[in-house]
């Protein structure tokens, strides 16, 4: 299923943190919310050079979720990648 369009547009035009981070409370679950979290914060710590194992441990989740994450910064043309790279952290 490809993400909507006009929902990426809604996305793009709220330039307010807060707001942004509202509506995403609003038409996200929190569990949504968790696992899309987890999910930067894993790309994030293997884009600064942490391992597999270490990522795994400190936030108590399996080998397999990781692993998927390190593919996506290992793809040719990764966005996920380039927005990590442009990053100053």
């Amino acid at each position: 299923m490809r993400i909507d369009q006009e929902l990426l547009e809604v996305i793009l035009s709220i330039k307010n943190k807060d707001e942004l981070e509202y509506f995403f409370e609003e038409i996200f679950t929190p569990a949504e919310l968790s696992d899309l979290s987890l999910r930067w914060k894993l790309l994030r710590d293997l884009h600064a050079g942490m391992t597999q194992r270490k990522i795994a441990e400190k936030y108590g989740i399996s080998l397999c979720k990781i692993t998927r994450g390190s593919k996506v910064l290992k793809k040719n043309g990764s966005m996920a990648l380039k927005v990590l790279d442009s990053l100053k952290y």
